[in-house]
């Protein structure tokens, strides 16, 4: 294949999944009920169309053509997309992504880097060029600059060392001038020492004038280096379409070979991250969406004898927290079964039995045995579970890039797994701390907070040390320990300087943990590499490092450390201590629904004011996929009767037919005082009815009150 033609086809490559993703958004539109935009759907499917005509690409035209024939369809129809057009043209978009991931219009071949410029912009497809390079030679250069990197810091210690024989030679020619004045005294010749005085003050000029331009020099090489190696870090990374574009397609396939009626959305696919991060990836994010199949989504005929919507609703997204790129998984299923995890656990002996006047252990503790190996609660052994090997590679991969893995239930229902690990895999931010006689690291992204308190505000709970901190709008007890005490290297005591302990915060899901060092050294940005070390702990070790004085440092997992300590203190773990937060301050959420604008404003700035938080709608159907989205705990419903799509009577019977929304109370508001249409709703189950000619600020407040 000539030059030429692979540069064709990766501009088609990249306007194909710019059509795909824009048309995938207008059907999600469509199934959530929202007016779906079918004439730009219409325009794209006809411009991908004649796109894959222009490279000759008859079977991905065809597929195009058909795509673009169902939208002119339903658009001549004026009516909604169908749930039978909307699956057919799902099939469709993931015919045309399964052959362009296939090699029909290829991305780099095997061991090449992608195209510099992978995703352009409409504008730029005409004028773009595109620079080919091989995978390792990008990790050779980037190796390459991390090695200079490394060179200019002893170089600092070079000129640390010459700011110090600098210091000497002045602190020698002090001393001369002292020495020359005795010995004027005693009439030696004076003409000769004033010469060598006045070398030796010519050497410290010298000297002087060495280490600004050393320094000088030091400062040019360091940014020049940085902006290679930011240069070389940026070849690496890809937009995450590019990798994991493909999950979408390869869940829905596994949807639709259970029989299962799902919704898959995937979120994010914009942003860059390190190709061998986002490598590394692909196979746990893949476990998670099989699991999250397998396990979390029922049947339609279960979900609709649980209120549910028959279509359940599964989400990737990928967003960026500080230096972390963070994937979950979320469903809307049957959550996990803590009762089963713990017969499994206890099953296997990860667990003792449980006496029956004893309480469970906490939910972060149960639900991260689901990640041990070989652990799975699956009834029976097929195709997509039941091996107990997809969750345990998902947290050893998270640990081998630094980073950490949980599962949390949602509310009302379904499960959310995580991915939490640093964009690049090349270098991260470290803290240097001491403890026990050593220098050791903590990946940057899992230290929540650097604390230094006196000795005696610390708290002691069943002969603990803790420490009481507010998060989170609340109050937690975090454990306090020693570092080299987790690491089995000194005795329980605190490390105490001038009546002050150095504390570390770690977080691991809910729980914290604070641990105290000996001392804080610095932050550096430096290569992190893999490391296999008999006898340490796995769990407790991220890799190793090299800092500028040539002395190794371990890395330590920040989730291996509170691990640690849940396995040690067992019995202290499993009340509170480290949970957050331990009182929560409450604040109650209120959904407001109404088609008006004004009317919407003017209940929000009232409703803030007395410090609950709202939620807008802007008719039924959108609040009650609110509701049943699980995105927040709402507490009560305060809704307009007359709106568009769905009426407050319309969302008021929804709500009282499904068993996880009916306890939420609902005040309706109208314009109209018809006694009927009072009857109506109070009768459908309203706590209240207001109507907004005699509304009175302090009349809803008071009903609000009272219903909550």
């Amino acid at each position: 294949m000539s030059d030429f033609r692979q540069e064709l086809l990766a501009v088609f490559t990249a306007e194909l999944r710019e059509h795909v993703a824009a048309i995938r958004a207008i059907l999600e539109d469509a199934q959530a009920g929202r007016v779906p935009t079918l004439r730009e759907a219409l325009r794209r499917a006809h411009t991908l169309k004649g796109a894959a005509r222009a490279v000759d690409l008859a079977e991905l035209e065809e597929a195009a053509h058909r795509l673009e024939a169902l939208f002119a369809a339903a658009e001549a129809s004026q009516g909604p997309l169908t749930g039978a057009a909307i699956a057919d043209a799902q099939t469709l978009l993931d015919l045309l992504e399964r052959r362009v991931a296939g090699g029909t219009a290829p991305d780099a071949p095997p061991g090449d880097a992608a195209p510099a410029t992978a995703h352009p912009t409409p504008a730029q497809t005409q004028a773009a060029e595109y620079l080919r390079v091989a995978a390792g030679q990008v990790e050779a250069l980037t190796e390459a600059v991390h090695l200079l990197g490394a060179e200019l810091a002893r170089q600092e210690v070079v000129a640390g060392r010459l700011r110090e024989l600098q210091a000497e030679a002045r602190a020698l020619g002090q001393e001369w001038e002292t020495l020359r004045r005795v010995l004027a005294v005693g009439e030696q010749p004076v003409g000769r020492l004033a010469e060598f005085g006045q070398a030796l003050q010519r050497l410290e000029r010298h000297l002087g004038g060495l280490a600004r331009t050393q320094r000088a020099q030091d400062w040019r090489t360091a940014q020049a280096a940085a902006q290679i190696r930011d240069g070389a870090a940026r070849l690496s990374m890809v937009p995450a379409q590019d990798v994991l574009g493909a999950l979408g397609r390869m869940a829905r396939d596994l949807a639709r070979e259970e029989g299962r009626d799902i919704t898959i959305r995937i979120e994010g696919l914009e942003l860059e991250a390190d190709r061998r991060v986002l490598q590394a990836l692909k196979d746990p994010v893949l476990h998670m969406l099989r699991n999250a199949i397998s396990h979390g989504v029922e049947p339609a005929a279960e979900r609709t004898a649980r209120g549910k919507p028959a279509r359940a609703e599964l989400t990737l997204r990928l967003a960026a927290q500080g230096s972390r790129l963070v994937l979950t998984v979320q469903d809307d299923g049957r959550g996990p079964d803590l009762q089963r995890i713990e017969e499994v656990a206890v099953a296997r002996g990860l667990l003792p039995a449980r006496r029956a006047d004893e309480p469970p252990l906490p939910e972060d503790q149960l639900l991260a045995l689901i990640f041990e190996p070989g652990f799975s609660t699956a009834a029976r052994v097929d195709r997509l579970a039941g091996r107990g090997m997809g969750l345990s590679v998902v947290a050893e991969v998270a640990r081998r890039l630094g980073g950490s893995a949980v599962l949390r239930p949602r509310m009302p229902w379904g499960a959310e797994a995580e991915i939490a690990v640093p964009f690049s895999a090349a270098r991260q931010t470290l803290l240097l701390v001491e403890a026990g006689g050593q220098v050791l690291a903590l990946p940057h992204a899992g230290v929540e907070r650097l604390l230094r308190l006196p000795a005696g505000a610390l708290d002691r709970v069943e002969g603990h040390s803790v420490l009481r901190l507010a998060v989170e709008g609340g109050q937690a007890v975090v454990p306090v320990v020693a570092l080299s005490a987790l690491l089995g290297q000194g005795g329980p005591g605190l490390p105490v300087e001038n009546g002050h302990v150095q504390l570390v915060l770690l977080r691991r899901g809910a729980r914290r943990c604070a641990v105290a060092v000996d001392g804080l050294r610095a932050v550096r940005s430096l290569a992190v590499s893999e490391l296999d070390l008999p006898g340490m702990d796995a769990g407790l070790v991220a890799g190793g490092a090299l800092p500028e004085d040539d002395m190794p440092v371990l890395v330590l997992s920040p989730d291996g450390l509170v691990e640690r300590w849940l396995r040690e203190e067992g019995r202290l773990a499993g009340g509170t201590v480290g949970l957050t937060p331990l009182e929560p301050a409450p604040q109650r959420t209120i959904l407001v629904v109404d088609d008006s604008i004004t009317t919407r404003t003017l209940e929000r700035s009232i409703l803030e004011a007395q410090g609950y938080r709202v939620l807008l709608s802007v008719d039924g159907l959108e609040a009650l996929n609110v509701l049943r989205s699980g995105q927040a705990v709402v507490d009560l419903v305060i809704a307009d009767v007359e709106m568009p799509r769905m009426d407050g009577f319309g969302l008021l019977q929804a709500m009282k037919t499904d068993p996880r929304l009916a306890p939420i109370p609902v005040i309706l508001m109208t314009s109209r005082a018809d006694p009927a249409d009072v009857r109506r709703g109070l009768e459908l189950g309203a706590g209240a009815y207001v109507t907004k000619q005699k509304f009175d600020q302090r009349e809803l407040l008071a009903t609000i009150g009272q219903l909550l």
